[in-house]
């Protein structure tokens, strides 16, 4: 398993992995499929200050994971939101792990040092969302911190949101400015 930055060139296959995600569940709240110049765009915009890596196995891109500002004012530095998707036929075999691992410590490099995670969440689960992302994200180590009661609608019912974080490194009175993520990292597994 390889681990390296993704590229707008990657768009197509990261679109691939996506779409089932926005066809079929409720896991995101997006209710169309971008188009591939869309998501192209979107890897360009997040690659200019944070991480988009892939995992690649074979040659072929399995899934990804990225991080995106919190929010935009000044006081949000040390903190990202983090986003991972892996293949239908991938699952289960430790990319989510080894994604999330690489994406943290680039993270670290970049002084960040708050991951969160905004996950659909459902009280009760259907064909469309079960909570294995929350559990994943335990397992990595994140805990809740807050949840949105029915925030999001899709495929004719509300779902929750909950949100999860994750101390990156220690929070002193005077941290060290956030550098924009390095373009050159590589981490072959």
């Amino acid at each position: 398993m390889r681990i390296r930055n993704a590229t707008p060139e990657d768009a197509e296959r990261l679109l691939e992995i996506y779409a089932p995600y926005v066809e079929k569940t409720a896991i995101t709240f997006e209710y169309d499929v971008p188009s591939v110049e869309e998501f192209a765009g979107r890897i360009a915009r997040t690659t200019k200050k944070y991480p988009y890596i892939v995992a690649e196995e074979d040659g072929c891109i399995e899934g990804y994971a990225y991080a995106s500002a919190f929010h935009e004012r000044a006081a949000y530095d040390w903190c990202v939101e983090t986003s991972i998707y892996v293949a239908e036929g991938a699952r289960r075999r430790g990319i989510g792990k080894l994604l999330y691992g690489a994406l943290e410590d680039s993270l670290r490099r970049m002084g960040i040092l708050n991951a969160n995670a905004c996950i659909a969440y459902t009280r009760t689960e259907d064909e469309h969302l079960t909570n294995a992302s929350v559990d994943f994200h335990k397992r990595m180590g994140y805990a809740e911190v807050g949840m949105f009661h029915d925030c999001g609608f899709k495929f004719g019912r509300w779902y929750d949101m909950i949100w999860m974080e994750k101390s990156l490194g220690e929070h002193t009175a005077t941290p060290n400015k956030v550098v924009p993520f390095p373009k050159t990292t590589e981490k072959a597994e």
